[in-house]
Parts: C-alpha cells; sequence; structure tokens
C-alpha cells in the first residue's frame, strides 16, 4: 500500500518531512511567512486583518524580555520561535490539542527541535526557560482576549491568570497586513541571531 505524502513544500523550494524533520530543511523566511498568515484564536478576533501567530511571538518575545531582564540573546530567540513549528501544522486551539491527543504533541515537539538546531539553540529548551516563556505565553493571551478575542477581563482571569499591569504597559496588540508582520518578525529573527554572536 502507498504511504501518504509526510512532507511539504515550501516555498524556499525546501521538502520539509513533517515525521522526520531536519534542521537543513528549514529557512527563517518559511517559518515567518507561514506565521504571518496562521490566525490566533481560528480567526475569532476584531480587526480588520486576523490576528496571526508571527504577531504573538513577536509580542511573546518582548514579554520574555520584561519578565527577564538579562536573559540571553539566545533565549529570546527560543522564545521567538516558540510557535514556530505551527508554520505548516497550524495554531490549534486548546479544546482541539486536547481532541487531537498526544499525537500533536509528538509532531510539535520534533518540528520544534529541528527548528531549535537550524538556529543554534538546543533541541530542547532548558525547563526553567521554557516556564518563563510559557508565562509570557499566557500572559499574551490574557492580552490577546480582553482586547480582541471577545472576553471578559474575569474570563480571562480565569483561564490565563492576571498578569501584572508593569509588564503589559505601552505593548500593543497589532492587527497588521501579513507582509508586514512577517518582515517584522523576520528582523527581530535576524536581529537576535547578530546578538547571538
Amino acid at each position: 500500500m502507498k504511504q501518504p505524502r509526510a512532507w511539504q513544500k515550501m516555498l524556499s523550494g525546501r521538502r520539509l518531512d513533517l515525521l522526520d524533520p531536519t534542521p537543513v530543511d528549514i529557512e527563517i523566511g518559511d517559518i515567518a511567512h507561514g506565521l504571518a498568515f496562521v490566525a490566533r484564536w481560528n480567526g475569532q478576533t476584531e480587526g480588520d486583518y486576523a490576528y496571526s501567530v508571527a504577531e504573538h511571538s513577536l509580542l511573546v518575545e518582548r514579554l520574555y524580555t520584561r519578565l527577564t531582564p538579562g536573559a540571553p540573546a539566545k533565549w529570546k530567540l527560543a522564545a521567538l520561535l516558540h510557535d514556530a513549528p505551527e508554520y505548516v501544522i497550524g495554531d490549534m486551539i486548546s479544546p482541539v490539542k486536547a481532541a487531537v491527543g498526544p499525537g500533536y504533541d509528538e509532531l510539535d515537539k520534533r518540528l520544534a527541535a529541528a527548528i531549535h538546531i537550524r538556529f543554534g539553540l538546543p533541541a530542547a529548551i532548558p525547563a526553567q526557560v521554557k516556564r518563563q516563556i510559557k508565562k509570557a505565553d499566557r500572559i499574551s493571551a490574557w492580552m490577546e482576549a480582553t482586547q480582541i478575542a471577545g472576553f471578559s477581563r474575569q474570563e480571562a482571569d480565569k483561564f490565563f491568570g492576571h498578569p501584572d499591569p508593569a509588564l503589559i504597559e505601552g505593548l500593543p496588540i497589532l492587527l497588521r497586513p501579513p507582509m508586514e508582520a512577517r518582515a517584522e518578525y523576520t528582523a527581530r529573527h535576524s536581529a537576535l541571531l547578530d546578538d547571538m554572536g
């Protein structure tokens, strides 16, 4: 019986095997482009543009930087890339992830490891760093939920926890055309790689 195709052709020309991803098939242009066109909240957000995973990732990296002043550039890069696998597997909302089960999580982990290695990070991010990135992710989710996804503050507090107002001060939720989000994501990635030396 013929095996189903498990690779995706990327705009860079690479063929990314989803079951066995390798770092040589990972390109930042593909990641930035894909994430700029993947909508958070299944597109159920206010505004003229979907709130993209690229925008979310930029916000999470900013929040992580505020949570951990003095963090090295490599962990800021890990924060920027925290949802990078979604450039090929999409952004599934938590209820769907729960319904799909552990298969989704394994696919996400394999892709994340290849992405990390491609950009000079360890395949698995240290637990303490991962916890801080997750904290930034939850703060971002609270901001998105209350500003563009129709949640009351009470609902958002219940699901994501109430953030310290000082952490989110001056950080806007941006709804931009995908090409603008892609350009900023690519530029931030490049700046962090330069900082890593």
